[in-house]
């Protein structure tokens, strides 16, 4: 269908229109972005259409298209394998206790340990994916951690138990690498879908190690194996399952769509920079700061219900040990549909009203899954517990797609070091959550269930401070002299935009004006702001 103007007649784009490049025959697919709003690059040699950067236009969950597609499944396959790993011990508790004669406070503090080594490992994973790129970050990291989680088979101590915990719980930074990726691969119209769907994939391996591990224990078991020895025999798998995942990143992965970092570096189309101004950049804008707490009370409560929630539901409901590990997957699993759906919600409202509709999305989700986190506390019979749980997984869990959602559009200079320290808030927040409710005997497991919903409550208010210049925030217009171009070039001085390194942040501003919303169609390009994408 031929694109038309307002006065009936074929439309034509212009150089400097919102229009320019569109033909209006453009194939449409599934998940698509809107032609009108970004240009295709008719000269790319892909396999999906992409814009100005070669960043996919579309999203193909099937598919495994290269290097797009391809590096969507292997960064979900990596992070569901690490998050499979990390959350391993968690659904056998009730027998790694009477093994190590654990007491309720070393329980705690071990999973206290599983998610506070990925706090340092994530701030540095973002700077190494802005450095080196992301294949070489999330490889290195999998098959690192390999060896720590075969370790498991060898402890015989509660120190040793918190403490190969905390070493395999470095793994989960593989997030960080997991969403910087998606953002280097995938147009910003539909980075929160893509982003959502990674990583909540990714999550799922939460949810799919409260079944895999009580099985393989019964099923080692029933082979032979005393109780004591059969659960550290199951730690052989996850750990397997480092080795080969590393590899294949490895040799299949890619790190931007134009092919490896240091090759593309070599070519001029991506300069190097210095880590000092891409960190400078990232810890002095205060947006960076609120979604470090925003994400602490999103995922910092997720990886928290990981931790506790299959011991709470056999001890609280007198339930079997894989009776509990099934409620307990409940969670985890919902994340097939509800952290997509977060993004795909972000993106929604992004073409409605812009920014401003993705902030208040995550905040409406966010504060409905700390709402359910209370309902969860008070719950006094098994059925209504269960319902709230899966209503709890699914706002928690949307409010993580929605929040990444909106990290790619926060700096293009910075993009790796503020993913590391979002991602890092959300450990940090899990950490936090389970050293105060959940590692003392003064509260109840179901106290602190609602004590931590009131928190994520009261944590969620400060996206109501977020605000973008050319987009506005929740509550306040845009300024109208702003645009995506003077904000995001503002990282530069002018000795670097002299050698030409603003560059794809000029290429970047130009595909998220789609971030006006309702308005982009009818809001012209800025004058004289259009980039020369063959001039550096």
């Amino acid at each position: 269908m031929m694109a038309m103007g307002v006065d009936g007649g074929e439309c034509v784009g212009e150089p400097g229109s919102s229009m320019h490049g569109v033909t209006g025959k453009e194939e449409t697919y599934a998940f698509s972005v809107s032609s009108a709003a970004v240009p295709t690059d008719e000269t790319a040699k892909f396999a999906l259409p992409v814009d100005s950067e070669h960043k996919a236009k579309v999203f193909k969950v099937f598919s495994c298209a290269n290097p797009h597609m391809r590096t969507f499944h292997l960064c979900w396959i990596s992070f569901f394998t690490c998050f499979t790993s990390t959350f391993a011990a968690a659904p056998l508790v009730p027998i790694i206790r009477d093994n190590l004669n654990l007491t309720k406070s070393d329980i705690g503090n071990a999973g206290v340990a599983s998610v506070s080594g990925s706090i340092f490992s994530r701030l540095v994973m973002g700077a190494v994916c802005d450095l080196l790129g992301p294949r070489y970050a999330c490889a290195f990291l999998i098959m690192l951690c390999a060896p720590t989680v075969f370790c498991m088979a060898l402890i015989s101590s509660a120190a040793g138990y918190i403490t190969v915990r905390f070493m395999i719980g470095f793994s989960l930074a593989t997030f960080v690498s997991c969403q910087y990726w998606m953002s280097t691969m995938f147009n910003g119209q539909i980075i929160g879908m893509v982003n959502g769907t990674a990583a909540g994939w990714g999550n799922l391996g939460g949810g799919a190690t409260q079944l895999l591990m009580p099985l393989l224990y019964d099923i080692i078991h029933k082979t032979g194996a005393t109780t004591f020895t059969a659960w550290r025999i199951a730690f052989f798998l996850p750990g397997l399952l480092h080795i080969i995942m590393g590899i294949m990143v490895l040799v299949l992965g890619q790190d931007l769509p134009d092919g490896n970092r240091a090759a593309v570096q070599k070519t001029g189309a991506v300069s190097k920079d210095k880590f000092s101004k891409i960190f400078w950049y990232a810890i002095t804008n205060y947006r960076t700061w609120i979604f470090v707490l925003l994400y602490g009370y999103s995922l910092g409560v997720e990886l928290t219900i990981d931790n506790v929630v299959a011991e709470y539901f056999y001890d609280r409901f007198n339930l079997k040990l894989r009776t509990a590990g099934m409620i307990a997957a409940c969670f985890g699993l919902m994340n097939i549909v509800s952290r997509p759906f977060g993004g795909v919600a972000s993106d929604w409202s992004a073409r409605l009203f812009g920014m401003r509709g993705r902030l208040w999305t995550l905040w409406i989700l966010q504060t409905f899954g700390g709402a359910c986190c209370i309902w969860l506390g008070l719950s006094n019979n098994l059925p209504m517990a269960i319902i709230a749980l899966i209503l709890f997984s699914w706002g928690a869990q949307s409010a993580c797609g929605a929040t990444f959602g909106v990290v790619p559009f926060i700096s293009r200079r910075s993009l790796g070091v503020i993913s590391g320290l979002t991602g890092a808030g959300g450990n940090f927040g899990a950490g936090l959550t389970q050293l105060v409710f959940f590692t003392t005997n003064k509260l109840s497991a179901a106290k602190g269930l609602t004590y931590m919903g009131i928190m994520t409550i009261a944590c969620t208010l400060p996206v109501m401070l977020l605000y973008f210049p050319q987009w506005g925030g929740m509550f306040c217009p845009p300024s109208k002299s702003a645009t995506e171009e003077t904000y995001y070039t503002s990282e530069y001085n002018e000795e670097e935009k002299s050698k030409g390194m603003h560059q794809n942040s000029l290429k970047f501003a130009e595909s998220s004006r789609s971030e006006r919303g309702g308005r982009v169609a009818s809001a012209p390009t800025p004058p004289n702001t259009t980039p020369n994408h063959d001039n550096a």
